[in-house]
């Protein structure tokens, strides 16, 4: 198949092009994002390949039906930027990625939990500086905290096991338990009482209608004061005004983050020599208690390699049986949420 793959980098091309060898499917890559102004580069195209920031609104998989595009196929696991009602419409398969390595996202996780509780990137600049003093620096035992888990899917299992390794009671919230969990002891309760029972809150649930700013003014007043709070699922999640509000009385007594609601036209580039002009993201970064990352959670040999390999899998299917093996339809969402 002739597949126009949008939003790369160098690191997406060799990795696709490795997972594509033998397959000989023809790539065309585009560093371009997938907006209404750029769909019409994928004409000539019988896919694409699109990653999260990509647009898929009404408009676009209209375009793209028009010049002929029978499939996207997604680079993700997350499908949020897809209107898959229009994509019924028009006749377009979409395609995910439902698990690459589930390891990479939760050991992100936890990395950036030690790097705010015992702010070992405030020590490194310090003793660069040679300032070998410790004051500003004082952590806590993650032992013996409770830590809560807001989705406890592949990744969030993962998060479980490690902050149960770490001598964490661990609380989680999902419409659906994992057995897995709760084999490790994690206990399953409602939002507010998660909220308001544990030190540290990490969130990994998808982004949902009922989960989009799941993290508002409200719960912020059912959590702990000094708590913790990482992201590492997707940016709407969190309602960032409210989070901001948070921090500057003193209910955030730290926030890590990986993504975030408004990233499309921030992560992935480098933006270095220029200014930013998103205020709100400004503000974040002007906290000494908030450490964030530029959606690298994922960002590992081992799920780059499977992210491409499954994305194959899913254009060769198609191309073979017109039915690629990990579909998202909106049938099957609401199947799997009832």
């Amino acid at each position: 198949m002739r597949v126009t793959v949008f939003s790369t980098k160098p690191y997406d091309r060799r990795f696709l092009d490795a997972a594509n060898a033998g397959l000989r499917h023809h790539l065309i890559y585009l560093e371009a994002r997938l907006t209404a102004e750029t769909s019409n580069l994928a004409a000539g195209s019988d896919a694409i390949c699109a990653f999260v920031n990509d647009e898929l609104t009404a408009g676009v998989l209209s375009q793209l039906a028009g010049q002929g595009i029978r499939l996207v196929a997604l680079r993700s696991a997350g499908f949020n930027n897809v209107d898959l009602e229009a994509a019924r419409t028009e006749g377009i398969a979409v395609a995910r990625v439902p698990a690459y390595s589930p390891h990479a996202v939760a050991e992100h996780t936890i990395a950036l939990m030690l790097t705010l509780n015992r702010k070992t990137h405030r020590a490194y600049n310090r003793v660069r500086e040679g300032n070998f003093a410790l004051e500003g620096l004082l952590g806590f035992d993650l032992a013996g905290k409770t830590a809560g888990v807001v989705g406890t899917g592949k990744i969030g299992e993962v998060v479980c096991r490690i902050l149960a390794g770490f001598g964490c009671t661990v609380v989680a919230h999902d419409l659906h338990p994992n057995p897995a969990c709760e084999g490790l002891g994690v206990r399953y309760v409602p939002v507010a009482e998660l909220l308001s029972s544990s030190d540290v809150i990490t969130l990994h649930c998808p982004l949902t209608p009922d989960t989009h700013h799941l993290i508002d003014d409200a719960s912020l007043g059912l959590m702990k004061r000094g708590v913790m709070l990482i992201n590492t699922s997707r940016g709407a999640v969190i309602d960032t005004r409210a989070v901001v509000r948070g921090l500057k009385d003193g209910i955030i007594g730290s926030l890590g983050l990986d993504v975030y609601e408004e990233e499309a036209d921030l992560f992935f580039e480098d933006l270095s020599s220029r200014f930013i002009s998103d205020d709100l993201f400004a503000r974040l970064l002007t906290f000494p208690n908030v450490l964030i990352t530029g959606h690298q959670a994922f960002f590992t040999q081992e799920a780059l390699t499977s992210i491409a390999e499954t994305t194959f899998a899913n254009i060769t299917a198609f191309e073979k049986t017109g039915h690629a093996l990990h579909t998202v339809s909106v049938e099957k969402i609401a199947r799997e949420t009832r």
